[in-house]
């Protein structure tokens, strides 16, 4: 199953959600109306009365509970109890963390996630919570960054990273939102019941404590359903999570390590008892509250490891049990036993001007699914990064400059207007400091090097405050359209941006899955296209051909001449609304009939790939440095 699938088949999940959501509530209405039967008689009035305050009840629970989570991600992750990791953390364990997962992004082509630690936890378990990837955080527990070595916890990562990359994360983020709605009788009820001990001689006070506990024994209605709901949601996304970690990681063996460690060691993955763990049990690694049968969101231990090692047996899990009571691993001794360094030296990036040959099938495959070449053209790209610019992409003050930096056009005319854009809205200080960079940190920097460089600079610019950011938004579109010959590049990567700063500010608004077919937004299809085969090609006749190949993979019944629109690549901002609501289905051939426009000549040189890969971001098909493979 390809991403596009993936995602298809979560948008359906999602209407099967609502779905049971109906029954459960149904359920829960029959039952209280029975309740009211048995107690009060058959009085319309009050059956009505009772529907009417349960729905009442159920709908605003679920309101609230979505409201609350309305900041994505991160308001799980502080919920649990999470700890942020710093940028510049010397911390080893937290260091260790911060590399495989930036390493994981890179590859992956999604912005790098912010990093929460859960402190207080001893088991071994990881969660990925958020609406989309600019808002998604990872949080692993303590327990997680002692036990596991390096590999095990590149597992654990790649595993949460393929519930980010999938789409996972926003249906899990709905569910606990909905389902607190049809828990709220079970909580209204058991905090009458406590609050009410020490009233019991009135009548009346008699009266509400009866009423509590019915609402409670109902509630536990809503907890049977919550539970097979997330139970029938959860089960097959986590095997398929840890498909994805195999695909990722290139081997079993670190996925199988952390599985065989949740299982011999004392502390488990279950989280301390607490209110909300079994609420966010759905989004863990692993089971953290112990539920099994019908109620189980993870598949049993035993065939998660046997699906890693077919030949691993019950018993050696119990001899490991047994010598890890006496001598408990800890992951960086395991570590330095086995040595870091790399077996594989990576391979250099390819020149600037070299070509190579991609195709769409080939293109659309690897969308959000980087395989063993992306890992090695990540260690490349990680491993060629000046020092400098990692540095000041982890900085708070330096991460605006860079960002900017990166838009900042050759031409010395636009640049010049550029700067004058950026210093009207963010001051000179920093329009200097961001010329400067362009001029010395970025004039030779590798085209396959600033979408990473963007994506490592992300977490720390979504830190500052939404005025901030607002006025960062403004200067950079005040950049993108300071002149209207802006490369198709540099437009994107400023739209690219400007996207990941508006979800990380509203990431509720903008979660959604789209629906819309390629014959609905013709129009914006073959805008697209032309201004891709017009950036691509030399000559008209050329870049026309280049667009009707395109055109014919997507629209193959439409007539629609080559027109390059009079404001160029300016014309891009009236179509990616329209399609990013293609349905993912659509998308992929979206993708594909990209990739014919730019690989027409059936050569793609490396800037055309990772313009292609910027486009994709923009639509949110993540996608790996694309020439490993050529």
């Amino acid at each position: 199953m390809n991403f596009f699938e993936h995602q298809a088949q979560a948008r359906r999940t999602s209407t099967r959600l609502v779905l049971l959501f109906g029954l459960a509530v149904l359920g829960i209405v029959l039952a209280v109306d029975l309740a009211v039967l048995i107690f009060a008689g058959a009085h319309p009035g009050l059956l009505t009365l009772a529907t009417l305050g349960t729905l009442g009840v159920i709908a605003l629970g679920s309101l609230y509970r979505i409201s609350s989570l309305r900041g994505g991600g991160e308001s799980v992750a502080l919920q649990m109890g999470g700890v942020p990791v710093p940028e510049n953390t010397q911390d080893l364990n937290l260091r260790r963390l911060r590399n495989v997962v930036e390493e994981i992004a890179i590859a992956s082509g999604v912005p790098v996630p912010k990093l929460y630690v859960l402190e207080h936890e001893a088991a071994i378990n990881a969660f990925a919570a958020g609406y989309s990837p600019s808002d998604a955080v990872v949080a692993v527990t303590r327990g997680a960054l002692d036990r596991l070595n390096r590999d095990e916890l590149q597992g654990v990562i790649a595993h949460e990273f393929s519930h980010i990359l999938n789409g996972d994360m926003r249906l899990n983020i709905r569910l606990i939102g909905v389902l607190f709605g049809i828990l709220m009788l079970a909580i209204i009820g058991r905090k009458i019941l406590e609050g009410g001990r020490g009233g019991r001689s009135s009548k009346g006070v008699g009266a509400i404590l009866v009423a509590a506990l019915v609402a409670m024994l109902v509630g536990y209605i809503g907890l049977f359903f919550g539970r097979m709901i997330k139970a029938s949601v959860s089960r097959s996304r986590e095997r398929l999570a840890d498909a994805s970690a195999v695909q990722f990681t290139r081997q079993t063996s670190g996925l199988a390590g952390a599985l065989k460690k949740i299982g011999g060691l004392h502390e488990g993955a279950k989280l301390n008892d607490r209110a909300d763990a079994e609420e966010v049990s759905h989004l863990l690694f692993g089971d953290g509250v112990g539920f099994s049968g019908l109620f189980a969101t993870h598949p049993p231990l035993l065939e998660r490891i046997r699906a890693l090692e077919p030949s691993f047996r019950a018993d050696q899990l119990e001899g490991l049990t047994r010598r890890w009571a006496i001598e408990p691993p800890h992951g960086l001794d395991e570590d330095r036993s086995m040595g870091l360094a790399r077996p594989l030296q990576p391979p250099p990036l390819p020149e600037i001007d070299s070509r190579h040959a991609l195709t769409p099938p080939m293109v659309a495959a690897q969308v959000a699914h980087p395989g063993a070449d992306d890992y090695r053209r990540a260690d490349s790209i990680v491993a060629t990064l000046p020092d400098a610019l990692r540095a000041l992409a982890s900085q708070r003050d330096a991460v605006v400059p860079l960002l900017l930096a990166l838009l900042l056009d050759e031409d010395a005319q636009i640049a010049s207007r550029q700067h004058y854009e950026i210093a009207a809205r963010l001051g000179p200080e920093l329009a200097d400091a961001a010329r400067a960079l362009r001029a010395q940190a970025l004039a030779d920097l590798h085209p396959m090097l600033r979408l990473p460089l963007a994506s490592l600079a992300f977490p720390v610019l979504r830190l500052r405050p939404r005025p901030q950011l607002n006025a960062f938004m403004d200067a950079v579109q005040a950049a993108v359209n300071a002149d209207g010959r802006v490369s198709l590049f540099e437009y994107c990567l400023a739209r690219l941006l400007t996207v990941q700063v508006t979800e990380s500010l509203d990431p509720s608004r903008h979660a959604r899955f789209g629906r819309r077919k390629p014959q609905a937004v013709a129009a914006e299809l073959a805008t697209l296209l032309a201004v891709v085969a017009q950036s691509g090609h030399a000559d008209a006749v050329s870049a026309q051909r280049a667009y009707l190949a395109g055109l014919q993979r997507i629209l193959p019944q439409e007539h629609r001449p080559y027109a390059p629109p009079a404001d160029g690549v300016l014309a891009l901002d009236r179509v990616w609304e329209a399609l990013d609501a293609l349905d993912p289905l659509a998308k992929q051939l979206l993708v594909e009939a990209v990739t014919a426009a730019i690989s027409h000549d059936n050569r793609v040189a490396v800037a055309e790939a990772e313009l292609l890969r910027t486009i994709c971001a923009v639509l949110h098909c993540p996608l790996p440095p694309m020439l490993a493979k050529a």
